[in-house]
């Protein structure tokens, strides 16, 4: 057995250690863990979770949580990639789905933020093979963004994999990196 594979034994603690994306991937198959009626505790194991939630299998379950992860990591785009990607010239929409405040405080050249007109623009009038990529402060809120966009038929969409603070560490030192707390204090 892998470090990183997922067990009906290990805590939902553990699952979201190794698949930080379980909880949205248990939600949009099993409503689990989107609301307070649909909760669980990080001390549960996934599959005590899974007896609470009427789970009928818990292998097929986590086999589920397996593909899920794997799509996650498909739609993700190293920050290198997208350097070279736009330095060739490379046609695509860079969104920033992070807050105007961490907007203000460090921005990728080009990315544009997603204000709630813009959203309703993209998901009304762009074509659904827009190349999009998405970023946000470390990757989790524009993976979300992403599966978002592909649950709306977007069929080129990808998220920058660490976000903008791996932009600024890896491609460009000149934007500047900094703790989510802060930005959202400004």
């Amino acid at each position: 057995m892998s470090a990183d594979q997922i067990t009906k034994d290990m805590t939902m603690q553990e699952v979201l250690a190794v698949f930080p994306g379980a909880q949205r991937a248990l939600f949009s198959r099993y409503h689990i863990g989107g609301c307070s009626s649909c909760g669980f505790q990080p001390t549960e194991t996934l599959e005590q979770v899974g007896a609470t939630h009427n789970v009928p299998d818990i292998e097929e379950a986590i086999r589920y949580l397996e593909q899920s992860r794997e799509r996650e990591r498909d739609i993700q785009i190293r920050p290198e990639e997208l350097a070279s990607a736009l330095k060739a010239g490379q046609k695509l929409q860079l969104l920033d789905v992070r807050t105007p405040e961490e907007h203000k405080t460090a921005r990728i050249e080009g990315a544009r933020l997603v204000p709630e007109a813009l959203a309703k623009e993209i998901l009304e009038h762009w074509p659904k093979d827009t190349s999009i990529v998405v970023h946000c402060h470390v990757g989790e809120r524009s993976v979300e963004a992403a599966f978002f966009l592909i649950g709306h038929g977007f069929t080129n969409v990808r998220s920058l994999a660490g976000g903008i603070d791996a932009w600024s560490a890896q491609v460009d030192p000149a934007v500047p990196r900094y703790a989510a707390a802060a930005a959202h204090s400004k």
